[in-house]
């Protein structure tokens, strides 16, 4: 009798799921915070990519003030644009938010064969790294996106 009940306990597999589940659950959770990372890492970079062509767009429009004279645009009128554009589309961000830099070249020159060229940058910080900082990790990869529109002037 006594063997017959030994063999009963090796042949349970009560909790065999569980503990397939338990080796499988961090790899699924790896990948899905992957697929949530270049989720987000390829809507920043659409969101900047519209955020310079708004910035250059908003450079090279004639502007007249009262008299009729073109009013010159400042870099900052630029800057401001494009963080208008982004603040309201919203940067996914994980983790520090710093907005993104912007600079304008040939804005100076604003003459009408000449070219004017947005640049946006932007630091974007991924996700799994903030998770792993919370476990002690000492991990930051970030990953630096730029788009840059250029535009002649009207």
């Amino acid at each position: 009798m006594k063997s017959r009940h030994k063999w009963n306990a090796i042949g349970n597999e009560q909790g065999g799921a569980l503990v397939e589940f338990a080796i499988v659950m961090p790899l699924l959770m790896l990948i899905l915070g992957g697929i949530i990372d270049f989720g987000a890492l390829y809507y920043n970079k659409q969101i900047l990519t519209n955020a310079s062509r708004e910035g250059a767009r908003a450079g090279v429009v004639r502007q007249l003030d009262a008299n009729g004279n073109k009013i010159i645009i400042q870099e900052s009128d630029i800057q401001t644009t494009v963080e208008i554009y982004c603040n309201n589309h919203g940067l996914l961000e994980f983790g520090e938010s710093t907005p993104p830099t912007v600079s304008a070249s040939n804005i100076s020159t604003m003459a009408y064969p000449g070219d004017l060229t947005v640049t946006v940058t932007y630091t974007q910080t991924f996700l799994l790294s903030s998770l792993l900082n919370l476990f002690g990790g000492d991990i930051g990869p970030t990953i630096n996106l730029s788009a840059t529109t250029v535009m002649k002037m009207e």
